[in-house]
């Protein structure tokens, strides 16, 4: 990666909150240290109350990197299980000037680190990141995958479906420079979800550049059923619509798209049920829309996960925009009253 020699790279310090990773834990790891990085790095693990063999995986590896003098991995307790509590707490326990978050079923190209920190470099960004390249291991979480990488199923996301490298509003997972999190105090503590979006938020409106660039790819791992999809795309939904309250000006009509759906299909299974059956147009019209959709997103799979796609499109749409719709007021005023740095300025002093 280093054209010169006599250039130093910065050291870097990879961040990841985990809980319940049994399954992914051991290969985001290895899969870190064997990054095509010549320079030192630190992998710093923020442990969650998990209830499986998590915090062992854990232990293990710091015990096999013990011995090694530039690739070392670390622990740290994150009682709440809170992400962005983790994160705070890894940041704070990390001593690099570049810091790099991953996630525990995230899997990092060999070249991530080392484009990432040319990218800083050339760009003068305060964080740079790519795309989340879902890939499934079963029917299930291929179809899941195959929503999640099209237009029809998350709309023009960069982040999930690729395109030109550029400035953007907010980037996967994310590689910073350490002053532009202590500048901010770190993540908000109260933002279950939505954490990357509002920091980057932040960094914007204090004049920092986001980048999105192609280049950088993280293998993500979809969730295993159709109600840990539900879940995760309602909480996505409710906590989204907090970032709207607490940032006025941050919502776009990508956002709106959800919700509205969820009125509308709403409103005309009522109308369809009650008044005339052409209600029932709009709701037989997404249906079709989805159907439709799933054609050119499925192609390449195997007929099962196909068949699934269209379950896994309606699944995230209705349950981000079910989210969106009831997300509490209240959620926003406790945001507010946590607004204090969580990350402080001296934690990478030696």
């Amino acid at each position: 990666m280093n054209a010169n020699p006599d250039v130093r790279l910065p050291a870097v310090s990879v961040i990841m909150p985990v809980l319940n990773e049994e399954r992914h834990l051991r290969g985001a790891v290895q899969a870190i240290l064997a990054q095509e990085y010549a320079g030192e790095m630190e992998v710093v693990i923020a442990l969650g109350p998990s209830t499986d063999r998590t915090d062992e995986i854990a232990a293990e590896l710091v015990a096999e990197t013990a011995s090694l003098t530039s690739k070392r991995v670390h622990t740290v307790p994150n009682p709440t299980g809170r992400t962005p509590a983790a994160l705070n707490a890894a940041i704070n326990a990390s001593r690099h000037p570049i810091v790099v978050r991953v996630d525990g079923h995230g899997m990092l190209s060999p070249n991530y680190i080392a484009t990432a920190v040319r990218l800083l470099e050339e760009t003068g960004a305060q964080n740079v990141g790519g795309i989340m390249h879902a890939e499934g291991e079963n029917d299930w979480e291929h179809a899941v995958a195959a929503a999640m990488t099209s237009k029809i199923g998350v709309g023009n996301a960069a982040f999930h479906t690729g395109g030109q490298a550029g400035p953007a509003e907010t980037v996967y997972l994310g590689v910073f420079r350490r002053e532009a999190l202590e500048r901010q105090g770190g993540y908000n503590v109260e933002f279950i979800r939505a954490q990357d979006w509002e920091l980057n938020f932040r960094i914007r409106e204090a004049g920092g550049l986001i980048w999105f660039s192609p280049e950088l790819k993280v293998s993500y791992r979809p969730r295993p059923s159709v109600k840990a999809l539900a879940k995760q795309y309602k909480d996505y939904g409710r906590w989204r619509h907090v970032v709207a309250r607490f940032h006025e000006g941050s919502i776009n009509l990508r956002y709106l798209a959800p919700p509205t759906a969820v009125c509308a299909i709403g409103a005309g299974l009522l109308v369809g049920a009650l008044l005339t059956p052409w209600g029932f147009v709009v709701p037989g019209g997404y249906l079709a829309a989805i159907l439709l959709g799933s054609v050119p997103a499925g192609k390449g799979l195997p007929l099962k996960a196909r068949l699934q796609i269209p379950v896994a499109l309606a699944t995230m749409h209705m349950s981000w925009g079910w989210g969106f719709l009831t997300s509490p007021r209240s959620l926003a005023k406790k945001v507010i009253a946590s607004r204090r740095p969580a990350v402080r300025a001296d934690a990478a002093a030696s």
